[in-house]
């Protein structure tokens, strides 16, 4: 029997942040099991689509022919509830929530209540909702969603070579687009109070997503006196990015909330000690004995977790290793991608 689906993502198919790269992992992942995945885009600039994104959304979806199974990426399921409700009669809706929407950060207390409200009413609709981590699966009791219609299935990781680190200082990789949740501002300062230490900070992620926070970090790097020291790639390519991860020495990214973090587990996989904050789904990623969690937002914490990792390689080498170890027992994309078939099945 043919097994078929359609895998609805807002935006370009192409972007390297952490949501669409997983959704094309597993797309690449049920292609090689089989399956015909259509991708789809309802359109860009969720989860705040204007007009025409939405009239590009209602087009989208009205395409689709009765009885097709949609896996919707959530950054744009979430918003679209209206559009959810009236094709659930005819659609097998999959929910694929990478984490709540009304847990982004820098978020008004309107806006958050009126993510929250459109995604519980949105997720209503699905016969199934996919998440990427037990913390997000928690965070859903908040959207009633029985937990016998939620599946996890965790991002793979690749097999990666250790890391070498710098040869000319320390070297420290952060991986994330430049949004407010990221806390990039609270990396630099943090930073800036150890300048009298030989690091070098490397940021890699999109600073068009966000165009207002990125000016904003960079401005503040050259406030602080810092500039020199930090390079903003902006998004790089795999074999750039795998460039980097071998360079660096340290992991560092005190994002104030994280659905699974990938670029967390990628570090792991490359045997990156890590320093970041014990939010969302981060402690569940990243073991003890792999890296150093602060409270989110605390800065004084992370000056002192970044200084202690700084000072001590001899500690870093522990939590290196213990990092290798942990990156060694995640899953890989084929595993991810069967276990997304297996929900998938159940569903069809």
């Amino acid at each position: 029997m043919a097994r078929h689906c359609v895998f609805l993502v807002p935006g370009d198919a192409r972007a390297r942040t952490g949501g669409t790269l997983y959704d094309r992992r597993i797309v690449d992942g049920l292609r090689a099991m089989g399956w015909q995945v259509d991708w789809r885009s309802p359109g860009d600039g969720f989860p705040w689509p204007d007009a025409a994104a939405r009239a590009q959304a209602a087009t989208c979806i009205e395409s689709l022919p009765d009885g097709a199974l949609v896996v919707a990426d959530g950054l744009a399921f979430g918003v679209l509830a209206e559009l959810a409700e009236r094709h659930a009669p005819r659609l097998r809706w999959v929910a694929l929530v990478h984490h709540p929407l009304a847990l982004e950060s820098g978020l008004s207390p309107q806006d958050q209540a009126l993510l929250q409200a459109s995604e519980r009413r949105a997720l209503a609709c699905a016969r199934q909702v996919v998440v990427t981590s037990p913390a997000t699966a928690r965070a859903l009791d908040a959207y009633a969603v029985p937990a016998a219609r939620i599946a996890v299935v965790a991002p793979g990781t690749a097999p990666a070579p250790p890391a070498r680190g710098s040869r000319q200082g320390l070297s420290l990789l952060c991986v994330a687009t430049v949004t407010p949740r990221k806390a990039h501002a609270l990396l630099l300062q943090a930073l800036a109070g150890l300048r009298d230490r030989p690091w070098r900070l490397h940021c890699v992620g999109s600073l068009r997503r966000d165009a207002a926070t990125a000016a904003a970090a960079q401005a503040l790097a050259q406030t602080l006196g810092i500039a020199q020291r930090v390079t903003w790639h902006g998004e790089v390519a795999a074999a750039p990015l795998q460039a980097l991860y071998a360079q660096a020495d340290l992991f560092v990214l005190p994002s104030q909330y994280e659905g699974y973090g990938m670029a967390f587990a990628e570090a792991l996989a490359h045997g990156l000690p890590v320093v970041g904050c014990a939010a969302g789904a981060v402690p569940d990623t990243v073991p003890a004995a792999a890296g150093v969690l602060v409270p989110p937002g605390d800065g004084p914490a992370l000056s002192a977790a970044l200084q202690a990792l700084l000072d001590d390689a001899p500690r870093r080498q522990a939590l290196a290793a213990s990092a290798r170890a942990a990156g060694q027992r995640l899953p890989r994309w084929e595993q991810s991608a069967a276990r997304f078939a297996a929900v998938l099945e159940a569903v069809a």
